[in-house]
């Protein structure tokens, strides 16, 4: 029973934390091409609504039954001068799933190149480069949205308590290969009340090696 009242307290305890804040634009870390810099980012979550609201239709093919789109990027993946598209994909009441579900109900990200004719085409697919619904913790859904440039993408995260992190993984196109290689895996963390004092994180190459974008898996890079 003190164990109980004990966990409940250190709940109710971060909720109070998280709300009393003062307000303030978050901090989220940006990864350019070669770069991993701290910016400003107001984006809110509305935004992805909006975005999902004007997707032409020619996106609504690549919708699985009993999937929506959170969200969708238009840009140049394959540096052939057309600009293709970035769907993530987001289950179909994933907020109520999130909490009878064994595991994180998964968001795939689907890249959909445009050919000579302007047709869109499925190239590849991941599930597990975007945070669940419920990966953020306290703070909620942690997916802030996709950034591409230049052959280059990153999928950007952002969550936590009382002790805030973000997480962006980045994608670069290799003409050679004809395929998208893991490039990036950056991550920042701040006490909510010292923002100033954060702690960076960045995996490369060195690293991890050569990764194909379909076989990075952020839920076992977190074990």
């Amino acid at each position: 029973m003190t164990k109980l009242t004990t966990n409940i307290f250190i709940c109710l305890l971060l909720t109070i934390l998280s709300c009393n804040q003062s307000p303030r634009q978050e901090k989220i870390t940006d990864i350019t091409a070669d770069t991993l810099t701290s910016t400003d980012n107001s984006l809110e979550k509305e935004s992805f609504k909006q975005v999902v609201d004007s997707s032409p239709n020619e996106l609504l093919e690549f919708l699985p039954t009993n999937y929506s789109i959170l969200n969708a990027t238009s840009g140049d993946l394959n540096l052939d001068g057309i600009n293709d598209y970035i769907l993530v994909l987001k289950k179909n009441d994933e907020d109520s799933l999130f909490f009878v579900s064994d595991g994180p109900e998964k968001r795939p990200l689907l890249i959909l190149i445009r050919d000579k004719n302007n047709k869109l085409k499925l190239v590849r697919r991941n599930d597990n480069t975007v945070y669940c619904f419920g990966c953020g913790g306290i703070m909620g859904d942690p997916f802030m949205g996709i950034t591409i440039k230049n052959g280059y993408f990153s999928v950007e995260h952002y969550g936590g308590s009382a002790w805030r992190w973000t997480r962006i993984i980045t994608y670069k196109y290799s003409k050679k290969d004809n395929e998208w290689f893991l490039h990036k895996d950056g991550s920042e963390s701040f006490y909510v009340f010292e923002p100033e004092n954060v702690e960076s994180k960045i995996k490369t190459t060195k690293d991890f090696g050569k990764v194909k974008f379909e076989e990075f898996d952020i839920y076992k890079e977190d074990e």
